[in-house]
């Protein structure tokens, strides 16, 4: 273990992502605390696997921020707690203003009256709407077809403000579609309600499911379905140190895709996950949902060579098997 460095408020480190980043951040030797309403996140997650002080609270709760920021010398918050429904956002986009939005300002004006200026931000590809060039570059046009991409879209230039304002620097990561398990299988991914394709794949292979659904055959791709960058989730995690880090060493506020540039279709996850499982798979083939893209692969070019990043699990088998591992040890 390294020396023991900063402490970072780490918020929504009980959910899928936020955890993993408070795995990395452990073993790069920082302290970490954790905020999270445990609406998504686990309680047990928190406390048992990964052993660290866990905060139930929401980002929108002023008093407890400003508590927080007193009694603990916090160096930098690393911001994952949001709600990630992207159909939910457009049937119930009040809920989403307010708590991805309007938690994340309060949680901002609290950093800045704490004198806390360091910000590592879960942004999300959704703020660029439908691609106009594959693999999308940082500098593609934001236009977010959902409020789940708008709120997140709101934030940045929120960011950019502050950053020319307050001096208070950031870093955005725009990530694509977070897929995989911690490869020693302590952490993995467990919705309620599960949205996505890889865990209802695993899910329907385990006979907790009848099938999987594929949204759309007739897509421009080589097999006709919708086709998206899995990129693994510790992979995500490492990124998210390194980005702490570029802060830490005085990097100016910036922001960066996280994606493997590789696409992966929806019936090849199916395909590969059958073959690593040995299990039947049943897929059903449905219309296509409004609002996808046939294609969203991000280019990462830029972290790779501005903060070192180096993903270690771009292959889909390994994202799928590290999955499976941690679905057949949650689920047995």
């Amino acid at each position: 273990m390294a020396q023991t460095k900063s402490t970072i408020l780490v918020t929504g480190g009980a959910g899928y992502i936020g955890s993993h980043a408070v795995l990395a951040l452990q073993q790069a030797g920082y302290e970490v605390i954790v905020l999270d309403n445990l609406v998504y996140g686990h309680r047990e997650i928190a406390e048992e696997v990964l052993k660290v002080e866990l905060i139930v609270g929401d980002t929108t709760d002023r008093s407890l921020l400003d508590s927080l920021f007193a009694s603990r010398n916090i160096t930098a918050v690393m911001h994952f707690a949001a709600y990630a429904y992207v159909g939910e956002s457009v049937t119930d986009p009040a809920k989403y203003y307010h708590n991805n939005f309007v938690g994340t300002l309060t949680l901002l004006e609290a950093m800045l009256a704490a004198s806390i200026k360091t910000f590592v931000f879960s942004s999300t590809c959704a703020t660029y709407g439908v691609p106009t060039t594959v693999p999308i570059p940082e500098d593609h046009p934001q236009n977010p077809i959902n409020p789940y991409g708008a709120s997140k879209l709101m934030i940045e230039r929120v960011l950019q403000d502050f950053s020319t304002a307050y001096d208070f620097k950031s870093v955005c990561f725009r990530y694509f579609n977070a897929a995989g398990a911690d490869p020693e299988g302590r952490l993995g991914e467990d919705h309620n309600p599960e949205t996505h394709i890889l865990p209802l794949v695993l899910l329907t292979a385990l006979g907790k499911r009848e099938s999987v659904s594929i949204f759309g055959t007739d897509y421009p791709t080589p097999d006709g379905t919708c086709v998206r960058d899995y990129i693994h989730v510790a992979d995500l995690a490492q990124a998210h140190v390194l980005g702490l880090e570029y802060l830490l060493k005085g990097g100016e506020s910036t922001v960066f895709n996280l994606g493997n540039g590789n696409g992966f279709s929806v019936q090849q996850v199916i395909d590969t996950a059958r073959q690593l499982t040995g299990r039947e798979i049943k897929a059903i083939e449905c219309d296509r949902r409004a609002g996808d893209p046939p294609a969203l692969v991000g280019g990462s070019d830029r972290a790779k060579n501005v903060l070192g990043w180096n993903p270690q699990y771009a292959d889909l088998s390994t994202i799928i098997a590290h999955a499976w591992s941690w679905h057949q040890k949650r689920h047995r």
